[in-house]
């Protein structure tokens, strides 16, 4: 049917992903995924199975607005005994439908017409979306090209007096780097004294390689009194089809949040939210994720040493990325397709991470996938 209605549009420039783009041509040519953020395998039967119990035992209506308590109450639990911060159960955690709803419920609840935003690109590619939809202005600062870091110089000669909110993701999507010390640092002295609320994307919390420290602003009283921690149990349980993660915040700004995500989904998913709690009862439940996908990681790794590829390291999420100018001058979008179609492998270029395109010769792989998986995609990229 066509509309006699010619809508304004708030994201005029926006169109379909990337995603779908290369997941529909993944599709049509039968390739290996390498692409897509989401695992290929199953997760924990027991976790399956504590879901439909939930069902059963009749937890199929609303759940609380803000989450189940019990699954609350045991996320205080699990930040305390990991980061050493007690966060108030009833006013300061909010079980949100995917990490995605708590990014968009934080920021068009602090973020208001005119303020600006800034983030870090490579990013995520919801941020400056959602910024824009709320009447201000998202100030993409490029990571450093050669190793992905923060230029901190770059983003105190960023920072306005407009400024509200600086949005961070550690481990970081798609770079596959990490928070260090260092930045925490300079993170907190750039904020100190100010009214910048910090959004800190933290869903690969677990999954942080070679005994580093996730840095979460929960482990920092300065930072973590002026930050709203967004996180994912899709990502850590291997159910990103459940959708549900969790928000936390000082009380103040959670007060703001929650009026949002009343409005947007009321609550997360109620069965889904039991079994998650009889999971996090059990903390080998997520604290073995890191030492799972690291094997992954060395797996595709070694088995991607005969190609042409130039790997860059992996320190945390289920990323690598892969650099290919020096054998090929094609735009990244056009050799990931080319890929696809001539070895039937899918991957993502880096450049759909950037608001201008900008094209560095990277490719994005995902190793969330089965031992199988890997191989064979390794072996057909190494004919490249």
């Amino acid at each position: 049917m066509r509309s006699a209605l010619e809508p304004r549009s708030k994201l005029p420039d926006v169109g379909t992903t990337i995603f779908t783009v290369i997941g529909q041509l993944a599709a049509e040519y039968d390739a290996v995924n390498l692409s897509q953020g989401a695992p290929n395998f199953a997760p924990d039967p027991a976790l399956i199975d504590a879901a439909t119990a939930a069902m059963r035992a009749g937890h199929n209506q609303y759940a609380p607005m803000a989450g189940v308590d019990r699954l609350r109450e045991a996320l205080v639990e699990k930040v305390e005994r990991l980061y050493g911060a007690r966060y108030d159960a009833a006013r300061e955690v909010t079980v949100i439908a995917s990490a995605s709803e708590g990014l968009y419920a934080a920021i068009s609840a602090l973020v208001h017409a005119g303020d600006e935003v800034i983030y870090f690109e490579p990013s995520f590619d919801s941020y400056a979306p959602i910024v824009r939809l709320q009447g201000a202005t998202p100030v993409a600062i490029k990571l450093c090209a050669d190793d992905f870091r923060i230029d901190w110089d770059a983003v105190a000669a960023a920072i306005t007096p407009r400024t509200r909110m600086i949005i961070v993701n550690t481990p970081h999507n798609p770079s596959a780097t990490i928070f260090e010390e260092r930045d925490i640092a300079r993170l907190s002295a750039l904020v100190n004294g100010t009214d910048i609320v910090v959004l800190s994307d933290e869903v690969y919390e677990h999954v942080v390689f070679d005994g580093a420290l996730h840095q979460s602003m929960a482990r920092y009283p300065a930072l973590a009194e002026r930050s709203v921690i967004v996180s994912s149990f899709g990502k850590t349980h291997h159910v990103t089809g459940w959708r549900v993660g969790y928000c936390l915040a000082p009380a103040q700004l959670m007060t703001e949040i929650r009026k949002v995500h009343q409005f947007m989904v009321f609550s997360a998913d109620t069965p889904m939210q039991y079994a998650l709690a009889d999971a996090l009862a059990d903390p080998a439940s997520y604290l073995g994720l890191a030492a799972f996908y690291a094997r992954k990681r060395d797996l595709l790794a070694q088995a991607l040493a005969p190609s042409r590829f130039e790997l860059l390291p992996s320190q945390g999420s289920f990323f690598m990325l892969a650099r290919f100018r020096h054998f090929s001058a094609e735009r990244d979008s056009d050799f990931v397709q080319r890929l696809i179609r001539d070895v039937r492998v899918a991957t993502i270029p880096l450049s759909a991470f950037y608001t201008d395109g900008t094209d560095t010769g990277v490719i994005r792989l995902s190793f969330s996938k089965d031992d199988a998986t890997l191989l064979e995609g390794a072996r057909r990229l190494c004919a490249v």
